[in-house]
């Protein structure tokens, strides 16, 4: 790790995630328009990681899921997003937070219907071995030691 990791920054002017979305075509295409700066890299944080997102209309923040190891926590910062969940679909706005605990097997997706971008902070731990489950599509995660996501379809085929 770097010896010259800042020791702070204007959030905003965080460098973009390189890749727009870890998930595998044509899945990743949903995630078009989707802007992520993941803070917690920029200090080299391990344990956790914080991602400052930015959703234009009309664009989602993943696919619907649930965490079987990481916590998962959201904070709205700007405009009014869906929160979709299985109990179904919450607007929520500036100063709004959700929670997803893991192991629960509760999906949850954040969707911009409105005409102005949603902006949120969210944050979630790393934890190795973590598998994530996708009710809605053909498709399911496992975060490997290296850190690194395996994608699978739902019948074990690997994408």
């Amino acid at each position: 790790m770097p010896d010259t990791l800042p020791i702070s920054i204007i959030a905003q002017d965080a460098p973009l995630r390189t890749v727009a979305s870890n998930y595998p075509s044509p899945l990743a295409e949903r995630m078009a328009g989707r802007q992520k700066r993941p803070l917690g890299n920029v200090f080299g944080l391990q344990n956790f990681g914080v991602n400052l997102t930015r959703l234009p209309p009309g664009c989602v923040s993943s696919l619907r899921h649930a965490h079987s190891q990481q916590d998962e926590f959201v904070y709205i910062l700007e405009g009014s997003a869906t929160l979709i969940t299985d109990e179904g679909a919450t607007v929520i706005g500036p100063g709004c937070c959700a929670g997803f605990a893991a192991g629960t097997g509760k999906a949850h997706q954040l969707v911009n219907h409105s005409a102005e971008d949603v902006v949120f902070l969210e944050v979630g731990d790393r934890s190795s071995g973590d598998e994530v489950s996708y009710p809605d599509d053909d498709i399911v995660a496992l975060l490997d030691a290296a850190g690194k996501w395996r994608f699978h379809h739902k019948d074990g085929t690997p994408y």
